[in-house]
């Protein structure tokens, strides 16, 4: 229950990191709606459903939902090719229905199987990416919409050209209101203010969100030229009454069940928000201070259950996400009251404050984004895998390559790639071990023995000199493969011609020493 007791108790810290998550998923709210060609509200409503309803229902005790950038391709394809906006609302039901079937056939193993240094790079990369595409907002130009992920940007410059050719749009304003939010940022911080209750309970972002208004404010007030213009400021819609703001939301049209390209668009939203969501549900398990589990089943049923709500009030597609997960993380959530906090407040400030929000400079929001960004790609993390050794750095490393130059799942891919070959590597290179003492030699198999192994294992064999003893031991093997025992024999056949004394320790599996036996007992037959 969300209304628990237990999670009263953290209210303390809760409502402080729903302020801070709010204040970071405003603007990306309306990003990814703009950056999927779609109506902003669909955005911001996406917001409160993913705090609300899937914060409720949610097993995640840090985890929050909402609009995903790593989606906005794949919605404004669809958003292109549908005959209406109620068209993709209806893609989106079906998407929620499906992850609904998803959590009850337990589909949310597969997130065990991304390794660690995979989960550890996605989480590294999203922090470059933050700082990345955090700096041009900082400096004042917002051409491209916040929470753009993509390498390749709207005015077709790539994540790294994008900072350099910001440096054309320069604005004493921005850059002033967003410096002063990172020092105002790092300074909370620090050990003095951390240790004042104060300072505990009020958040560093809400400083800087109420900084950047005032300095807006004076900017506007007495130097004019200075002032930010509106495309720099927050843009929330604004309804001039209770008529207007129903008017903002779409609800689907169910007599577009027919059409294919629903369907389609329904299952693609399915997997790819699933399969984001597993990961965004792993790695902040890994990042959790009191190292607490997410049962994944469920929360694919309160993702689908998300999505289904969103789409029948004309939202965009919902999954977890990184980026406000982590901003509720450092800003010292304990439950989830503080993920279903956040989605009132973008309720209530849809329905009572957008005038004042609409004041809030994207350089502030930047500011408080790019320092999330350091904290989850510290220079730390790095020098911690190279002390790991090479098959933990490496996966690590290309995993954040490969995000940075494609996109979350492909980078995801890429780097489970070359997690698999150090896997593969490490497996081949352990499975056989040989060692001798004069001329009696040793070979033991270890682990799973697969039919990679048999180039080695015959190179092994081959190497062994004339009049030598030779004990195979395959008692510690999990598996050994037909072709291994295969090459056993042939070499069993003709070892007496090398004088060689060949033993065999079998395996304590009673399948293998069956086949070992036999083809022993053929071979002297045979001999």
């Amino acid at each position: 229950m969300l209304f628990h007791k237990k999670n009263l108790q953290n209210a303390a810290a809760d409502i402080p990191a729903a302020v801070v998550v709010f204040l970071v998923a405003l603007p990306l709210c309306l990003g990814v709606a703009l950056g999927s060609n779609a109506p902003l509200f669909s955005g911001i409503l996406a917001g409160i459903v993913g705090g609300m309803v899937i914060g409720v229902l949610s097993g995640s005790s840090l985890s929050v939902s909402g609009p995903a950038a790593g989606l906005t391709a794949v919605v404004a394809t669809a958003i292109g090719k549908m005959p209406a906006f109620e068209a993709f609302v209806l893609s989106v039901v079906i998407a929620g229905i499906l992850q609904i079937v998803f959590g009850f056939i337990r589909a949310g193993i597969l997130g065990d199987y991304v390794p660690n240094a995979v989960i550890r790079g996605m989480l590294a990369a999203i922090g470059i990416i933050l700082i990345l595409k955090q700096l041009p907002h900082l400096t004042g130009y917002d051409r491209n919409f916040e929470g753009d992920e993509a390498f390749i940007q709207i005015d077709r410059n790539n994540t790294f050209s994008e900072v350099l050719y910001s440096l054309n749009y320069l604005s004493p304003a921005a850059i002033l209101i967003g410096l002063l939010s990172i020092g105002i940022l790092l300074l909370w911080d620090t050990k003095p203010f951390k240790e004042k209750k104060l300072f505990r309970y009020l958040p560093g972002p809400l400083i800087v969100v109420a900084a950047g208004i005032g300095l807006q404010e004076a900017f506007a007030a007495y130097g004019g030229r200075f002032a930010l213009a509106p495309n720099h400021l927050v843009n929330l819609p604004v309804a001039s009454d209770a008529g207007a703001f129903a008017g903002f939301f779409t609800f689907p049209k169910w007599e577009y069940l027919g059409l294919g390209q629903v369907w389609i668009t329904g299952l693609t939203i399915a997997l790819v928000a699933s399969l984001e969501t597993l990961l965004s549900v792993e790695a902040v398990d890994k990042l959790d201070p009191y190292n607490r589990r997410t049962p994944t089943n469920r929360e694919l049923k309160a993702q689908g259950v998300g999505n289904l709500v969103s789409g029948l009030l004309g939202g965009l597609p919902i999954t977890s996400v990184i980026v406000r997960s982590s901003a509720n993380l450092n800003a010292g959530a304990k439950s989830r009251l503080s993920t279903f906090l956040h989605g009132l407040f973008l309720l209530l400030s849809v329905l009572f404050i957008p005038g004042l929000l609409n004041k809030i400079p994207l350089s502030a929001l930047a500011a408080v984004l790019i320092v999330t960004g350091y904290k989850l790609a510290k220079p730390s993390l790095f020098r911690a895998f190279h002390r790991k050794g090479w098959d933990q750095l490496l996966p690590f490393v290309a995993t954040i390559l490969a995000i940075l130059l494609t996109d979350l799942l492909i980078g995801i891919l890429i780097g489970m790639g070359v997690a698999l070959f150090f896997l593969i590597r490490s497996n081949f290179k352990s499975a056989v071990m040989v060692v001798h003492d004069d001329n009696h030699y040793l070979m033991r198999f270890r682990k799973d023995v697969s039919f990679l192994n048999k180039p080695i294992v015959k190179e092994k064999l081959e190497s062994i000199p004339a009049g030598s003893y030779l004990l195979i031991d395959a008692t510690r093997a999990d598996f050994i493969d037909k072709d291994i025992i295969d090459a056993i024999n042939e070499f069993q056949h003709h070892a007496h011609l090398k004088k060689i004394k060949v033993e065999i320790r079998k395996s304590r599996y009673k399948s293998l020493h069956q086949l070992l036996h036999e083809q022993a007992a053929l071979n002297d037959q045979a001999a």
